[in-house]
């Protein structure tokens, strides 16, 4: 899994009082900082592109609705990472915070102006492409319970993850079911990789397995 994605993974796992912060107290006279509550919806797929967003703290998901109202999470964003930009003056996809979050509000039309802030840009969205990249090698090519195994990986460092994605969020970000991410999740503690200590801690309990199931060699 690519860094940029495992960085953003590892920050919804982090306790808040550990979370990294980005360059608040270097923002722009044409930014504001804004504070939101777990879950809050930051915009909507449709809505004016009248901001780029910056992640100070926590953590975003951004998706997009199927007309029949399933969902699928596209990225998965930590503390620096820019959101809200795109080709259109309307934004392609939604954002909803997974952790509580402080984030810049950047106006776009004076961003536009800034040399330095779209040099910033621009080195993220290359990054981005390549996370985006290896997602869809993820989605496209391995099964579910590579997958998962993959997803866990690029929780954390430790050997114990406190699961702050619900199941639902992990399946609409791998596109599965709720129900294949529980028998996957079930399939890696059959094979000794994982055990489940309770619905929302998982215990690696053997990483190199993990590994090789995901594909990671």
């Amino acid at each position: 899994m690519h860094t940029a994605t495992q960085h953003a993974l590892r920050e919804i796992n982090l306790p808040q009082r550990h979370r990294g912060a980005g360059q608040a107290a270097s923002a722009p006279k044409w930014s504001r900082l804004l504070s939101f509550a777990p879950h809050a919806e930051i915009f909507s797929e449709g809505d004016p592109a009248n901001s780029i967003w910056e992640i100070i703290e926590g953590a975003v998901m951004l998706y997009k609705l199927l007309p029949d109202g399933r969902r699928q999470v596209v990225e998965l964003l930590g503390p620096g990472d820019f959101f809200g930009f795109g080709a259109e003056d309307i934004v392609d996809c939604s954002a909803e915070t997974l952790t509580g979050a402080r984030i810049q509000c950047h106006d776009r039309r004076s961003s536009e102006n800034c040399t330095a802030f779209q040099t910033r840009l621009m080195a993220q969205v290359r990054r981005r492409v390549h996370a985006l990249h290896e997602h869809t090698v993820l989605l496209g090519r391995k099964s579910a319970v590579e997958r998962v195994a993959s997803f866990l990986l690029g929780l954390t460092g430790g050997e114990v993850i406190r699961l702050n994605l619900s199941r639902q969020e992990i399946a609409d970000y791998l596109g599965l079911t709720i129900e294949t991410v529980s028998r996957s999740f079930t399939e890696l503690r059959k094979r000794g990789a994982i055990a489940l200590d309770r619905q929302d801690t998982v215990r690696l309990t053997d990483r190199g397995a993990l590994g090789e199931i995901a594909g990671n060699f």
